[in-house]
């Protein structure tokens, strides 16, 4: 279920580009604060190169904007990229695409509590069995109290905080 904010249908396009943990793992990165390809690649413990491909592709589909140039430490010309929160308004209508974009999502989680460490993550697992009714009642509540977030101001001093939610049906 997605959240209670406004949303339109992924192009191809646009699901391919999320269809990646490592971009969405750019994505959250740049969230409010600019970072550049070297900064990426360092925070996400990948190649430069590597890291520049995912850069370039989430800056064509809309997902990151270039910053006015910096000098960098050694007096270097640096770009950094900034998050435009478009992953957000998007919605995965085909179950192929849908699919491949929740792996994504998943593997950036596992993929940033690794760097962490597990004990850095506060998790909670529980299991209900309701009726359909209140199950998706139940969805919807948690999807609107993170709506509820989504467009608050950037503070650069306050702790950056993921939030992963998944629910699944059966087993």
């Amino acid at each position: 279920m997605p959240l209670a904010v406004k949303k339109r249908p992924a192009t191809r396009v646009e699901a391919a580009a999320l269809a990646s943990d490592v971009r969405l793992r750019i994505i959250r990165l740049t969230q409010g604060r600019a970072l550049t390809n070297k900064e990426l690649a360092a925070a996400l413990g990948k190649d430069p190169a590597t890291t520049l491909h995912h850069v370039r592709k989430l800056v064509d589909t809309g997902f990151l904007v270039e910053q006015p140039p910096r000098r960098g430490t050694r007096g270097s010309r640096e770009k950094p990229y900034l998050g435009t929160n478009l992953s957000i308004t998007l919605s995965f209508d085909e179950h192929e695409e849908r699919a491949a974009v929740s792996e994504a999502a998943l593997g950036a989680f596992l993929g940033e509590i690794a760097d962490l460490g597990v004990a850095a993550a506060d998790l909670t697992r529980v299991v209900y069995q309701l009726p359909a009714e209140q199950t998706a009642e139940l969805l919807s509540r948690l999807h609107a109290v993170l709506a509820d977030y989504v467009d608050l101001p950037y503070d650069p001093a306050a702790d950056r905080v993921a939030i992963f939610l998944a629910s699944y049906h059966g087993g």
